[in-house]
């Protein structure tokens, strides 16, 4: 089989969620409106941060993030997907599908980490409140995400130059709607036993390291609600993460979904599925989630609509 050299005019082949040409309109329409709804919805969600002032708390600063990251995250692949609908096409070069992996990486990456410091901001907001405003100071917020964004940069780089080693065949069709580092290396041409070892090890880490800090703040969490005496101060004090704790359950439910599908299945249909469910419908439904149970981030969004629209 023929193996082209790594150069712009290499291309692969993204077979999409369907051949059928008369699904192309609805999956175009389906895909545009949830990738609006979803740049919409977290806009505002940091707009409404931004413009509120007593949104100026670490908790909301992490939220502010969180959204921008949902937006760059599904920016990555569901633009490039509606162009080659529009285009009736499945082409993307090799530097556009580097730049996609690169960037999945990076913004699945941070959804992992800011979940995980959001927990622990929910972990000493409940169960040291004395100290929290100690604790949670703006230096150390800032610190904790950009350590995240280099961290994750430094370790997507690596999988990116492990990647640049291999050869793919010409036209290496690739059975999903974007370039996923997992499928690229099921398609290779040349030896992946390295990209495998360096992939498991990463997901262990940059997987099961951030769950298990967000159980074991759940874990003190509930162990301080129950010693809690009045009923009130239970609610109160979970209502403050109610919404974490259902986006949490939201992306890691659909990322387990995701895993589960490619490690008991081949059919690339499922997988791809479980996967629009993990980079497009999470970060679509994250800001619905906070504005619709949580008073302060509604108050705000009113107040920033209120604004926004001029009075007749």
């Amino acid at each position: 089989m023929e193996v082209e050299n790594h150069t712009g005019k290499s291309q692969f082949l993204l077979l999409g969620l369907s051949d059928d040409p008369e699904l192309q309109p609805l999956i175009f329409g389906l895909f545009l409106s949830m990738y609006t709804a979803t740049v919409l919805g977290n806009m505002l969600i940091i707009l409404a941060t931004i413009s509120a002032s007593h949104l100026h708390t670490p908790m909301y600063f992490f939220l502010c993030n969180l959204s921008f990251v949902d937006i760059c995250f599904v920016s990555t692949t569901v633009p490039k997907m509606l162009v080659n609908i529009q285009a009736h096409s499945k082409d993307i070069t090799y530097i556009e599908c580097l730049i996609q992996v690169y960037f999945l990486l990076i913004f699945a990456g941070m959804d992992h980490f800011l979940l995980t410091i959001m927990a622990y901001d929910r972990f000493v907001a409940i169960c040291h409140p004395l100290q929290y405003t100690v604790v949670m100071n703006p230096r150390l917020c800032v610190f904790l995400v950009l350590m995240s964004w280099c961290f994750l940069s430094w370790v997507s780089l690596l999988h990116l130059l492990l990647l640049m080693r291999l050869t793919f065949s010409t036209g290496t069709e690739i059975p999903h709607f974007f370039c996923e580092l997992a499928q690229l290396l099921k398609v290779a041409s040349s030896d992946t036993f390295i990209n495998d070892i360096t992939l498991y090890v990463a997901t262990a880490l940059l997987g099961l390291f951030p769950a298990a800090g967000i159980l074991f703040s759940y874990s003190q969490i509930f162990s301080s609600l129950m010693r809690m005496s009045s009923a009130v101060s239970k609610y109160r004090a979970f209502s403050t993460c109610s919404s974490h704790l259902s986006v949490v359950s939201l992306f890691y439910g659909s990322a387990f979904g995701v895993y589960l599908s490619s490690a008991v299945t081949q059919a690339s249909l499922r997988i791809s599925i479980a996967s629009v469910i993990y980079t497009v419908v999470t970060p679509m439904l994250n800001p619905f989630i906070y504005s619709l149970r949580n008073k302060d981030v509604k108050g705000a969004l009113g107040q920033l609509l209120g604004r926004a629209v001029p009075c007749p």
